[in-house]
């Protein structure tokens, strides 16, 4: 029997790859379009938009995905914005449940109006924090931490870099690259990567999402990654033999050996093509093989979701229970990158009771049933 959406909401969860720039509230789009006189919006009717953007994301490619943002990208070249938009993102995880949250953004495309890209970081984690107050006066307990993307198409990376490593102790907690995969191999970056590696700080990378193989590889062998955005493609190692036994490749073999954390999100993982629907994502293989499987939302806009409904959905799919729930968020808080002591406290104070008294709840539902 599926979990009631309410349960899902109030069980405490934990997102590793989020990003913030895909997920904006229609209607904070079309308010800042019209504050900062960005004039292309192809409607300014909020459900009309909301629409578009899911429309626009689900045509199965990532080249065609990344499209959209054009849009959300141009409403955020302001420090106003910025705060805005990054304190929405915090009181909306926080009311959706989510307790830890690492949000991504890559602060080289918020610069077209003359924003530095201190400037453009500092407003994030200002609102960031607005919003980690707001939720917490509103009864809900929330902490929002930043990853420092660079885009793998441009020639910036090793500056960011640099820019992460510098807010490193004011909430940015690692370096990411993103962008399209095919054609722009991780391995172009490497000085930047050199750069975090060498400061003892956390990378994350963008690879085995729409291309295979040799993606994770060489983020992991050469680039130093310590978790995989995405990783979907790994599955490109696993054979399911005639006789229903499974072989792990040796890079499979590796991932799960090691504990790499993979990054999944699977509604977008379909928007963009790297899976026919949820009931055919390699989640369900990877969790059963207990690769160290966590669960993601990507971008909340562009794919109407909230990491509520990312478990729902999982949870019609492949009946996870709040038990496999509680495994994958702790899968996720083991992967994040805050210092060990603060990812135990949110284990031990926060998920592991809360789940417990979600289960509790459950039984005396159930007694009360059968009575």
């Amino acid at each position: 029997m599926s979990l009631p959406i309410e349960t899902i909401q109030r069980a405490p969860k934990a997102l590793l790859h989020d990003h913030l720039d895909g997920g904006l509230r229609p209607a904070t789009v079309i308010d800042l379009a019209r504050e900062t006189g960005y004039d292309v919006l192809p409607t300014m009717d909020t459900g009309e938009l909301a629409a578009w953007f899911t429309r626009g994301a689900d045509r199965k490619s990532l080249e065609l995905y990344l499209e959209t943002f054009a849009h959300t990208v141009g409403v955020l070249q302001t420090p106003d914005a910025l705060v805005r938009v990054a304190a929405e993102c915090a009181e909306d995880l926080a009311a959706d449940g989510v307790v830890y949250a690492e949000v991504r953004f890559a602060p080289e495309l918020h610069v077209e109006r003359g924003l530095t890209l201190d400037e453009v970081v500092g407003a994030v984690l200002t609102g960031f924090r607005e919003g980690e107050d707001r939720a917490a006066a509103a009864g809900r307990s929330i902490t929002v931490r930043a990853l420092i993307t660079a885009m793998r198409q441009f020639a910036r990376s090793r500056e960011i870099a640099e820019l992460a490593v510098r807010w490193r102790d004011e909430g940015v907690v690692g370096f990411d690259i993103a962008g399209p995969e095919a054609g722009y191999r991780p391995t172009r970056h490497l000085d930047a990567f050199d750069i975090v590696r060498h400061e003892n700080f956390h990378i994350t990378i963008h690879a085995g999402e729409s291309f295979g193989p040799p993606s994770i590889w060489e983020a992991l062998q050469f680039c130093g990654a310590e978790r995989l955005g995405h990783g979907v493609r790994i599955v490109d190692d696993i054979d399911i033999l005639e006789d229903g036994t499974i072989a792990l490749g040796r890079l499979a073999a590796l991932v799960r050996d090691r504990r790499v954390p993979l990054e999944m999100c699977p509604t977008s993982n379909v928007h963009t093509g790297a899976a026919a629907s949820i009931e055919t994502h390699p989640f369900d293989l990877l969790r059963r093989l207990r690769f160290r499987v966590t669960v993601n939302t990507d971008n909340r806009l562009m794919s109407d979701v909230s990491l509520s409904s990312e478990f729902a959905a999982l949870d019609d799919a492949f009946d996870l229970g709040l038990g496999e729930m509680e495994w994958l968020t702790i899968n996720a808080l083991k992967s994040a990158f805050v210092p060990f002591d603060e990812r135990l406290r949110l284990i031990n104070e926060i998920v592991k009771p809360g789940y417990a008294h979600l289960r509790a709840e459950s039984v005396r539902v159930v007694g009360a049933t059968a009575n």
